[in-house]
């Protein structure tokens, strides 16, 4: 009677049943089997009871059959209440498993009542324990997920006992963040569910940098436009896209003319301002759909989606390249700090020059679409800048021209027609010291055929590779005629070597192999790098000059100052020689931010350790300025152009 609370009377008019609301009376007849088989004199075992006042309570019972002599037989039960025991069980277990992290923890009941957090908990969501205590998740809902997302969750704990994924909550200041959310499910000894234990892991940092990531990965980070790569990325899908769509594409590539000339009179910070102002101008002059991306530089690229076929279709697109046109041709109001260093401001203009591609269907390739839309915008600066061009078939011939020029190439190679030019480098005396080889294209219609011109194609088409080998091969060779010539037997010779050759994995063989089969003197070949290849995979460009100036190669870095090397990567390089480019000398004696480039070259070479050269060098008072300040070596029109070994002067 003190057990449960009812008197004498309520319990002799009940069942036990009545007592045990989670079992029935089959299941009861069920437990008593072995009592009534005879196979045990005792049954024991763990239940529930519940109290008069409806607890439910938690009950160890020994149950025994007794059955006298011509008496019916009966039960005895006895009944000792472990409620208290089971619930310290109970609170030892879910202390174990939810507070020995560091993390954000939350213990709930069965049905989800928030029965304890710890301190991370609080610091996380901003909720104090009394102040959450006897809610449920709702009052963290930040009403992004809908109920098919906490339907899943309900599944996955029945299922599995546990859940984990990314969830959306509201802290107390209403702030919505981001959290790894998982929930063990923790059961009695009879595997019936008790309790839950949610961890909250905050993961707005990880939000932030995977954010930060994306942005430096796909968007430019002066403009915020997208950049060229998720550009071709959204390209590629509008043009899968178009296959079923009977609407257009079109493509706009914009370049801003003169550009440099704002940099070069008023720095790139002004610079910066008018880029980020034209991104803002482009992107208020198509529709939201469309894509504006910066390329770099000053040049932008405009991708229009889903533009209505129909004759009218090429005037709908020209109307947006208009628009942006009239856009950009308003004044920019660029703010900058003056002489006596009050803010203020300057109205700039500036004109552009466009190039457009249209495409429907999977008929062009991405790559194919930008390099159509590239020629168009040059067609544009062509005509005279600030206009607009159409690709058209005419340019179609450009790239088969271009197509013939590069099979040409191919049998100028087989057909030696290729040769080396040299030009002389020269001390501060006027000594001839070494040389630098040069390509040169003699064809047998065109005549000298420029190296502006095959170069850059050799590059992009891969025949550079045996073309380098070949210059390499023939350099050497002459290198070997000259050490057997008294007067010129201490020459050097400068060989241009690509990024393209450098990356190949046995660059290191094929020199050495083109060295010992020709004899030439290790010391006497002199390997050019531009700075432009210190961008990509340093260790390994490290790796192989430290290989080739063990076996006596030496090594030049060209086109110094006009790259994007880092210090810290250029002290580490096996050099010989830092080259001044020609585009510092030309005016160094008129420019001074060239002078004071040309002399920062200089002390850094001497700081170095290594030699400096100055090529471009067409006047004795440009000579003159580099001897008194320090650069010793010269290369240039002022003493001798490129020509043949044999019209070399000694």
């Amino acid at each position: 009677r003190d057990l449960l609370g009812y008197s004498e009377e309520e319990l002799l008019r009940m069942r036990l049943a009545d007592l045990n609301p989670r079992a029935t009376p089959e299941q009861f007849v069920e437990s008593l089997k072995p009592l009534l088989d005879g196979s045990q004199s005792t049954v024991n075992m763990r239940t529930i009871r519940r109290h008069k006042d409806g607890r439910i309570l938690q009950v160890d019972v020994s149950i025994q059959l007794v059955q006298p002599d011509h008496q019916r037989a009966h039960f005895v039960s006895i009944a000792r209440d472990v409620t208290d025991k089971i619930q310290a069980e109970a609170e030892q277990r879910i202390a174990a498993t939810a507070f020995q992290a560091q993390e954000g923890m939350m213990i709930a009941d069965a049905d989800h009542l928030i029965l304890r957090v710890n301190q991370a908990f609080t610091d996380i969501t901003g909720y104090a324990q009394e102040e959450i205590v006897g809610q449920t998740l709702k009052l963290l809902d930040s009403g992004r997920h809908d109920e098919s997302f906490f339907r899943q969750i309900q599944q996955d704990l029945r299922a599995q006992g546990a859940w984990a994924g990314e969830m959306w909550c509201r802290r107390k200041s209403g702030e919505i963040y981001p959290e790894w959310h998982t929930i063990r499910v923790v059961q009695d000894s009879t595997g019936v569910a008790t309790h839950l234990v949610h961890t909250h892991t905050d993961i707005t940092q990880r939000k932030q940098a995977e954010a930060e990531i994306f942005q430096l990965a796909f968007y430019d980070t002066l403009t915020q436009l997208p950049n060229r790569r998720l550009l071709m990325e959204r390209l590629s899908r509008q043009i899968d896209n178009s296959v079923d769509d009977p609407c257009h594409g079109a493509l706009i590539f914009l370049d801003l003319d003169n550009f440099k000339n704002l940099n070069d009179t008023q720095g790139h910070e002004m610079g910066d301002q008018l880029l980020v102002e034209v991104a803002r101008r482009l992107q208020s002059s198509v529709r939201q759909g469309d894509t504006v991306a910066r390329f770099g530089g000053d040049d932008y690229a405009v991708m229009l989606e889903g533009v209505n076929q129909g004759e009218a279709v090429k005037s709908q697109v020209e109307a947006v390249a208009l628009k942006i046109q009239e856009a950009l041709s308003q004044p920019f109001e660029l703010a900058f700090v003056n002489r006596e260093q009050l803010p203020s401001t300057l109205m700039y203009r500036v004109t552009s020059s466009l190039g457009i591609v249209m495409y429907s269907g999977r008929d062009n390739a991405v790559d194919e679409l930008l390099k159509r839309a590239d020629m168009a915008m040059y067609q544009a600066k062509s005509a005279g800048r600030n206009t607009i061009r159409f690709f058209d078939p005419q340019m179609q011939a450009m790239l088969l021209a271009r197509t013939a020029l590069e099979a040409s190439m191919h049998l100028a190679l087989q057909n030696q027609e290729f040769l080396l030019y040299y030009q002389p480098q020269v001390n501060e005396q006027g000594a001839l010291m070494g040389v630098e080889a040069l390509l040169r294209w003699k064809h047998p219609v065109r005549g000298m055929v420029s190296p502006a011109e095959f170069i850059p194609l050799a590059e992009e088409s891969g025949l550079i590779l045996p073309l380098g080998r070949w210059v390499l091969e023939e350099a050497c060779r002459q290198l070997v005629i000259w050490q057997a010539d008294p007067s010129r037997s201490q020459l050097t010779v400068a060989v241009n070597v690509s990024a393209r050759q450098f990356r190949q994995q046995d660059f290191v063989n094929q020199v050495l192999e083109v060295l010992n089969a020709s004899g030439a003197q290790p010391r006497r070949l002199k390997l050019e790098l531009t700075e432009s290849m210190l961008v990509d995979d340093i260790e390994d460009i490290i790796e192989k000059m430290a290989l080739l100036r063990r076996s006596g190669v030496s090594f030049s870095l060209d086109d110094f100052g006009t790259g994007y090397s880092s210090l810290s990567y250029l002290k580490r390089l096996p050099l010989d020689q830092l080259k001044i480019d020609a585009s510092f000398v030309r005016d160094l004696l008129v420019d001074k931010a060239d002078a004071a480039i040309v002399r920062t070259i200089v002390v850094l070479g001497q700081s170095l350790g290594v030699s400096v050269i100055a090529e471009g060098v067409e006047t004795e008072a440009q000579r003159d300025f580099l001897m008194q300040n320090g650069c010793s070596n010269y290369q240039g029109y002022l003493f001798g152009r490129p020509a043949p070994a044999d019209a070399l002067k000694k």
